[in-house]
């Protein structure tokens, strides 16, 4: 009598996946989570409104040489940490609320005795970040944040590094929406800075100018 195989042991030939399915995902995309196969908004703006854009204006460039967004940085200095570490820990967890991402340490490159600070004393927090979490943070940052500086009137369309890299300054962390403002022992400023592919100021300020960075005019 030949044997028979169960149905549950025939060969399918696909291999069983360990991971999560699409139906697993909910439909509201959770702070520093991103829902598995959405483009964030801002990246899909770039591929299909302002890459063909900058195409447009500047047939003659190669495609490769056109400035896209490699990364943000936001950051967070603090001038008492050398006396009170709290306010340092502070400051990272409201960095870690704010971009949905682990906050690190930066630490001093030398000491200075006037200010009591010793070589490799902790001194600010910075996050770091790329692709899908960076897209959605810049949405943020655009769209709901500066514009609820009080009295706003555009970012300065000045304030790149010479090698097309754009930082903004955030007096207080409570605009963005994230921070609840009755938890928050202090006003603590950060930075903001856009680190582009490209080659010249211009080039990057007439970039984010297409993404929507509200520039004064």
């Amino acid at each position: 009598m030949a044997n028979e195989k169960s149905p549950s042991s025939a060969p399918t030939g696909k291999k069983a996946s360990g991971g999560k399915k699409s139906s697993d995902y909910g439909v509201v995309v959770e702070r520093g989570a991103h829902q598995k196969g959405v483009v964030p908004r801002y990246a899909k703006k770039y591929s299909e409104a302002a890459f063909p854009e900058l195409k447009k204006r500047h047939a003659d460039v190669n495609v490769m040489r056109f400035p896209r967004i490699m990364k943000i940085v936001v950051n967070s200095c603090q001038g008492d940490a050398t006396q009170n570490i709290k306010a340092l820990e502070a400051a990272a967890a409201e960095l870690e609320a704010i971009t949905g991402q682990k906050a690190v340490f930066t630490r001093a490159k030398k000491s200075i005795a006037a200010f009591k600070l010793r070589e490799g004393m902790p001194i600010g927090a910075m996050v770091t970040l790329r692709r899908e979490r960076m897209w959605e943070f810049y949405d943020r940052l655009v769209s709901v944040v500066l514009p609820r500086i009080r009295d706003f009137r555009g970012v300065s369309p000045n304030s790149f590094d010479g090698r097309g890299n754009y930082s903004i300054g955030l007096r207080e962390q409570t605009i963005f929406p994230e921070i609840e403002t009755d938890k928050v022992d202090k006003t603590r400023g950060l930075s903001v800075t856009i680190v582009t592919s490209a080659e010249t100021d211009d080039a990057a300020r007439e970039m984010l100018a297409l993404m929507d960075m509200p520039f004064r005019k």
